[in-house]
């Protein structure tokens, strides 16, 4: 995820991508890395078959440098556009 200026990467972990993308965009945890930085625009994701699988990748990209994140969004997704648009609406998308 990152902020509408894409100076922020958050990478993280879920079992349901679209209960949390919902729960970062609507401030659910206030204290949380999302909210602080503002990182509600989800620019890239990848499906594991276990969570131990994604928890794995999660710790590699996160020691990932700048450049090589970027060239992982930009392969799926080489606008930046935010992947989770149309996903809910309006009303889902109000402050908590």
């Amino acid at each position: 995820m990152t902020n509408i200026h894409h100076t922020v990467l958050y990478t993280g972990v879920t079992s349901d991508l679209r209960k949390r993308v919902l729960q970062h965009k609507t401030g659910t945890y206030p204290e949380a890395f999302t909210d602080r930085y503002l990182c509600h625009k989800l620019i890239w994701f990848q499906a594991y078959a276990s969570i131990e699988e994604a928890i794995l990748m999660e710790k590699r990209v996160k020691r990932w440098r700048r450049a090589w994140k970027e060239e992982l969004v930009k392969g799926l997704n080489p606008e930046w556009r935010d992947m989770s648009d149309g996903w809910y609406h309006e009303r889902d998308l109000e402050p908590a």
